[in-house]
């Protein structure tokens, strides 16, 4: 059984990699219509390890792009301009699916614009299984949500094509959080209708060279969708833009911490007043944040009372002191 499915894969720098991506597409018990593989400039033969795998696919037609190094929003957005199915699967050169993946997630198209699931990561050798649905159970509506919590890997996902084209594919200035953009502009759309299912159907395996791996890209992207899609929240915004905001936040501190890079986890702590004044001056203008920062100032004035100040002075003059040898 064949089903109107083109996959996107993107894939730099992925010959050791692309050939398992590729077989778990194969061994699907419901075939897409193609798979597209777009490599991104890479120089390590990803090209031809892919071009290598069209025997294997089982009738699937396989088509492989290249491109000059662009990101893998790019990459994708080459793939959708050369996809032909009414839907859009979604799947990392590094990453796998389960045989059921598109069986399954095509059971629940009815009706729906996106539809998502479970998944498993894969880090230092074990499994972890990652309860999306959580997050949509938890909330008032599939937008705020997402909002809250990035929490579709596109590797999940089916698409309707059409409404990918309709909201401009994926934002290519991102070099991280594409996806998560993408998803929230889909859920704009008057027909939008998110289906999420409770199944673990897709492998994504944490790397150091990933994209998820760049904590401060991440970080940054992060709030840059954030900023993008604020004001759609309404009356909830200054609670939730402010929420979402503390957890980018913490997902860096949490990421710096696991990798005991500790400076890098002052330098998010001492940024986070600095990005809650921007959410507010997203949403309100500059009247509010200014009085934002200088509640802060006024704040650790009256809490320090030139302590830190005095610490800091202290420490400059010695500093300067030992510096020049005197």
């Amino acid at each position: 059984m064949t089903a109107s499915v083109s996959v996107i894969i993107p894939a730099y720098r992925s010959a050791s990699t692309i050939v398992r991506a590729l077989g778990s597409v194969a061994a699907q018990t419901v075939k897409p219509l193609e798979v597209i593989v777009v490599d991104d400039g890479s120089d390590d033969g990803t090209f031809e390890a892919a071009q290598a795998c069209r025997p294997r696919m089982g009738g699937i037609e396989l088509v492989v792009l290249r491109q000059e190094n662009r990101g893998a929003g790019a990459a994708r957005n080459a793939g959708l301009q050369a996809a032909k199915g009414d839907w859009l699967a979604f799947l990392d050169a590094d990453d796998e699916w389960l045989p059921a993946k598109l069986e399954r997630s095509l059971a629940h198209a009815g009706g729906a614009s996106l539809i998502a699931h479970d998944y498993i990561e894969v880090k230092n050798g074990r499994e972890v299984y990652k309860d999306c649905m959580r997050h949509l159970t938890a909330a008032r509506d599939p937008f705020s949500a997402l909002m809250l919590r990035g929490f579709i890997p596109s590797i999940t996902v089916l698409a309707r094509r059409a409404d990918v084209l309709a909201v401009g594919g994926f934002e290519e200035s991102l070099p991280a959080a594409q996806d998560y953009d993408l998803w929230l502009k889909l859920l704009q759309l008057p027909q939008a209708r998110l289906i999420m299912f409770p199944e673990a159907l897709a492998r994504y395996t944490v790397s150091g060279t990933g994209i998820t791996s760049k904590v401060e890209q991440r970080r940054q992207c992060s709030l840059t969708v954030l900023s993008r899609h604020a004001k759609r929240l309404e009356s909830r915004a200054l609670r939730l833009t402010l929420t979402r905001a503390l957890i980018i936040q913490w997902e860096a501190i949490s990421a710096h911490r696991q990798r005991g890079d500790y400076l890098g986890v002052l330098g998010v702590l001492l940024l986070t007043p600095l990005v809650l004044g921007e959410g507010l001056f997203i949403l309100y203008g500059a009247p509010l944040a200014l009085a934002w920062g200088l509640s802060l100032f006024v704040a650790y004035h009256l809490y320090s009372y030139g302590y830190y100040a005095e610490k800091v002075h202290t420490f400059g003059t010695f500093f300067l002191r030992r510096l020049m040898g005197s």
